[in-house]
């Protein structure tokens, strides 16, 4: 069901436009190509490609990113990650694969944006869903890259046949990154017209992260409570451990918490080809490559040992297993198929209701000044649920508000989000934005991390295509 699902609404499809975007914009017939609704559907469905492609979400974006926060360490041809390093040739090779990825579905949004209005056959309607849809993605795709590169050069459809192109601000990059937000939030709509597209309730979702990385406290807020108030999400019930498949796993086509979920099946080339679910060795938990997947000490690492047993996240995301690292070593499984061969069918969660809820107790309780009963709730939800318990009723785990600070109440947060989010490429770069990334790391693996590495360097390949852009001065520091 899950691979019909999937397939028969993305893969075919993607394989098909694909081919045809891989042109170079200018050479694409637009009045021919974009004319009908079927047509703008597979334009705009070429952008997830290389967003779910191995240099995108599948592999190397999580791989980076796990191997960096304070649960995690990477092996194999990642141990520098991990270790603060810095970035060897094969690791600047990767991150530069990373942003190549993302500048071809940017492009790809770019075709849509600029084309589809043209479009005759096409309702007014669907033209501003379609484009839409484009700036959505667009959107995501900036705002990962700000976060992780700082400033980049802006490829819009304004300037698709330009080459060269100066970095842009931080600032100039939020403020497209905001203006298409707004415009999904606007135009998408209310239902999702087919399973792994979005609505308006995920560019709300995105505008609440996006005003809280600038601080907006009650905006960001404001616009979580709209996605709570609506009543369209809730979270999966579970009484035991191996209840979390029914978010996470392989045969899933969609749950009441998904609010926006790149998709992925087990058809060749359309699978997550993630770090520790292929069937690998006895553990079927290996990576592949000669990566042994990410792996956490249970022992020293205090992230983890301070992990409650009685939380049923625990025993489902870590299995404890010798593989010669020691047999104190907790390799991931979050997103295991065990018996995929080559890609899991587990959809990769961008935004589920569990975020939403956290966006809103800690950006309620800063817009506050202080923990608010309805802050509070938000939080207990997310950590019932972990527990076994009605995430709707008062349980005998629940946060109390007596005695809390907004410091003390901030922390309950990260720290639950933390343990929520694991492996979804989501920890270290809360730690960066809550500017404790230094702090984390020093207190958990005793590593003093350079300012260096608070960013990605911009790939050689970007400085030697880009004329624009001068090495000395565009460079990201320390690189």
């Amino acid at each position: 069901m899950k691979n019909i699902a999937i397939c028969l609404i993305l893969a075919l499809s993607l394989m098909a436009c694909e081919d045809v975007l891989k042109e170079e914009p200018k050479s694409l017939a637009a009045e021919v190509f974009y004319n009908t609704p079927d047509e703008a559907r597979a334009a705009v469905n070429a952008i997830y490609g290389p967003m779910r492609g191995p240099n995108g979400l599948s592999v190397n974006y999580p791989a980076q990113q796990e191997g960096l926060p304070d649960y995690g360490n990477s092996r194999g041809s990642q141990t520098p990650v991990s270790l603060y390093q810095g970035l060897d040739n094969t690791n600047i090779n990767r991150v530069g694969a990373i942003w190549d990825a993302f500048y071809q579905s940017i492009r790809n949004a770019n075709i849509v944006i600029d084309n589809v209005p043209k479009a005759k056959e096409i309702s007014e309607g669907d033209i501003a869903k379609f484009v839409a849809e484009a700036k959505y993605l667009r959107s995501l795709i900036y705002f990962a890259m700000v976060r992780n590169w700082g400033g980049v050069p802006l490829r819009t459809e304004a300037n698709m046949t330009v080459t060269d192109l100066k970095r842009a601000s931080v600032e100039e990059v939020y403020d497209l990154i905001l203006s298409d937000a707004l415009n999904a939030e606007q135009f998408l709509p209310d239902a999702p017209s087919e399973v792994g597209r979005p609505t308006k309730w995920a560019a709300k979702t995105l505008l609440s992260e996006i005003y809280m990385y600038q601080e907006k406290w009650k905006e960001s807020s404001e616009r979580a409570k709209e996605v709570i108030a609506s009543g369209k999400y809730s979270l999966v019930p579970v009484s035991v451990s191996e209840d979390f498949q029914k978010i996470y796993g392989p045969e899933v086509v969609s749950t009441p918490e998904e609010i926006f979920y790149f998709k992925f099946s087990r058809q060749q080339g359309f699978g997550l080809v993630g770090y520790a679910h292929r069937a690998i060795g006895p553990y079927r938990y290996y990576g592949p490559g000669g990566v042994y997947a990410q792996y956490t000490d249970s022992t020293s690492n205090s992230f983890i040992k301070t992990w409650d047993m009685k939380d049923l996240r625990k025993a489902h995301i870590l299995y404890n297993v010798d593989v010669g690292l020691g047999p104190n070593t907790c390799l991931y499984r979050k997103f295991r198929d065990p018996v995929a061969t080559d890609g899991g069918g587990n959809d990769y969660p961008w935004y589920r209701y569990a975020d939403l809820l956290l966006f809103h107790a800690e950006t309620a309780a800063r817009a506050n000044g202080a923990p608010t009963a309805e802050a509070l709730e938000s939080l207990n939800k997310v950590h019932r649920r972990a527990y076994g318990y009605n995430a709707e009723t008062v349980s005998p785990v629940d946060f109390k508000l007596a005695g809390q600070t907004l410091t003390s109440f901030i922390d309950l947060v990260v720290r639950e989000r933390g343990y929520e989010t694991m492996y979804e490429s989501k920890r270290w770069l809360d730690l960066k934005r809550l500017g404790i990334a230094k702090k984390r790391i020093k207190e958990v693996k005793n590593i003093d991390i350079a300012e260096k590495h608070m960013m990605w360097p911009i790939p050689n390949s970007e400085l030697l295509y880009n004329k624009a852009l001068d090495p000395a001065k565009d460079q990201n520091p320390g690189y």
